[in-house]
């Protein structure tokens, strides 16, 4: 299929106008990113889905590299932490309503280059090409951002309140004493009924209030996702490999040198991060060149809402005869919200949690070719399905040999901190 393409010089402002008005208007799928964060990245919107993926327990990496690489343009979407599971042979009955994954291709899709300044519009026709960069020069004048309707109200249901957390941090420690893993990421779920809310005017307003590295938004069936990640797992940039694994986290009234100093030098938040640097050394060595992979920026930091959050750059050079997909495929899902070892952390965490964590802790993706990709963790990031009115977000943290289940607990509550106080608003 030809692609028409044009490059308009924007503004960011009026590129995030832009975007949102796509999806208000066309419906459009959305990975923004924002500015002055380590993990800063291309912005993509797609507009007018033309082919699409729904991964099934049949779905193979394989099927998923033909869907994205036989035809040209971006694929955007998610890959569910629960297909994770399947890829690791880990089963599980518990109820699981929330497809394994959704990969969308579109006839029309916009990119902003922050560098450059620039929004890229491909389009199908003419046509298209026409009104979309209509609507992107005069994207600064549409109507304001309005309350958002529907917010939860009121308590959520937990699957695990405090007590509840505290005892499987306890559970964990024991894991841990036992040899049977040496750090994982225990998480809980938050539900609500929201049968009113305005899940696009929510992620929008959150985007604007709540800055952060990968924002997403995607319509998937009755699903709505709405994601605010700090965290990117893994992009792939003309066969150059960077993966930036976050662990460590203190909650901050205020960004400064000596809070800082206080998260660097706590010897339990270095020993989470070294650890996970060493398991995404080893995932993403398999597919990259021999003696290319190497961390940069050990123990660096930057803060995200109210949290100071550490991590490394992890460098490689994908090797020749691999793909993006075979090495995201290889490491997924992310070892940051695992644990390590992989299988055998993963393999408690479905013991100990009551709840299917579906897309949570999965990846937001961005595909473009075999060597250009970029994708997200998703956490900090919920899920409205429009039949139910269901509206259910996730938070967890890392628990190492001396985790205090207090503050493990306090630390999950201040990652959902911005969802939990929507109704307060």
């Amino acid at each position: 299929m030809t692609q028409l393409r044009i490059s308009i010089s924007s503004s960011r402002e009026q590129f995030d106008a832009f975007a949102a008005r796509l999806a208000q208007e066309l419906d459009a799928d959305m990975v923004l990113s924002s500015p002055g964060y380590p993990a800063e990245t291309t912005s993509v919107v797609g507009v007018h889905p033309e082919q699409e993926l729904l991964f099934t327990e049949q779905t193979t990496p394989e099927a998923v590299k033909h869907f994205c690489f036989d035809t040209p343009g971006v694929a955007l979407g998610y890959v569910s932490y629960t297909y994770g599971m399947l890829l690791r042979g880990i089963a599980s009955d518990k109820p699981n309503n929330f497809p394994l994954g959704h990969l969308k291709k579109y006839r029309g899709w916009v990119e902003y280059n922050a560098e450059q300044g620039a929004t890229v519009i491909s389009a199908a026709d003419q046509s298209m090409l026409d009104d979309l960069a209509d609507r992107l020069n005069t994207a600064l004048g549409s109507a304001p951002m309005l309350p958002v309707k529907g917010l939860p109200k009121g308590a959520p249901v937990v699957s695990l309140d405090q007590a509840g957390y505290e005892a499987g941090v306890s559970e964990t420690l024991e894991r841990i004493l036992s040899g049977h893993t040496y750090q994982l990421n225990l998480s809980t779920k938050f539900s609500w009924n929201c049968p009113d809310l305005d899940p696009l005017a929510l992620l929008l307003v959150l985007r604007r209030d709540h800055p952060a590295p990968f924002y997403a938004w995607m319509q998937s069936g009755q699903h709505r996702v709405l994601s605010t990640s700090p965290e990117r797992f893994i992009r792939v940039s003309d066969g150059h490999v960077l993966s930036q694994p976050i662990k460590g986290t203190l909650r901050v009234d205020k960004h400064t040198p000596e809070a800082e100093a206080q998260l660097v030098n706590s010897p339990k938040e270095r020993a989470e991060l070294s650890m996970i640097v060493d398991l995404i050394r080893n995932d993403i060595s398999a597919n990259c060149e021999y003696g290319s992979v190497e961390v940069r920026n050990h123990l660096s930091v930057f803060a995200v809402d109210t949290l100071l959050q550490m991590y490394s750059d992890v460098h490689g050079k994908l090797r020749a005869g691999r793909d993006c997909l075979d090495l995201f495929f290889d490491a997924f899902p992310g070892g940051s919200i695992t644990g390590c070892p992989k299988l055998s952390s993963m393999t408690i965490i479905e013991e100990l949690e009551p709840h299917s964590r579906g897309l949570y802790c999965g990846s937001m993706v961005v595909i473009r070719d075999e060597r250009n990709m970029d994708s997200s963790i998703a956490i900090r990031t919920a899920v409205h399905d429009t039949d139910s009115g269901a509206f259910d977000l996730y938070a967890g943290s890392g628990i190492v040999v001396d985790s205090d289940p207090a503050k493990e607990y306090q630390e999950t509550m201040a990652k959902a901190e911005k969802f939990l106080t929507l109704g307060d608003a």
